[in-house]
């Protein structure tokens, strides 16, 4: 049996963590669904995070949100979805492994870093602890995929 590489145990843990990742931002939203869509939809062209083909409804963002849907969701709305939650006053944190790569995948992609102190240096001080093990296997992953 081939042994799966690091890239596809992390890669997996991501897509697994998409669905909380998002079910933190129709949490902690404070709007309803369809406005939390519209808002992610128009924050990821605004911020250049993504061009979503169409503005997802409430229902879309809900299924998108639930377990097991992490093949589901676009990666410009995870991405979009972790720009708006490191924001927030309530300084939310992933819940679990999972969800902390995907903040960690989607936290690298949404900006350019040189190293990996940059990167950690970076994040809100209220992440650095919850996001250190998930950053350092999204840097190693991010670096993995680059061709010399």
């Amino acid at each position: 049996m081939t042994k799966t590489m690091p890239q596809d145990d992390f890669y997996a843990k991501v897509r697994r963590g998409l669905p909380a990742l998002l079910g933190q931002w129709l949490a902690l939203g404070q709007d309803a669904p369809d406005r939390l869509a519209l808002i992610l939809a128009e924050t990821a062209r605004v911020a250049k995070l993504g061009e979503p083909e169409a503005t997802p409804d409430g229902a879309t963002l809900a299924a998108w949100s639930a377990p097991g849907a992490g093949d589901e969701v676009p990666l410009w709305a995870a991405r979009t979805a972790t720009f708006l939650l490191v924001q927030m006053p309530a300084r939310p944190v992933p819940d679990g492994d999972d969800e902390a790569c995907a903040w960690a995948y989607c936290w690298l992609r949404n900006r350019d870093f040189d190293d990996f102190a940059a990167a950690h240096a970076a994040l809100p001080e209220h992440l650095r602890e919850p996001l250190d093990a998930a950053l350092k296997a999204a840097w190693t992953d991010r670096q993995g995929l680059r061709l010399v």
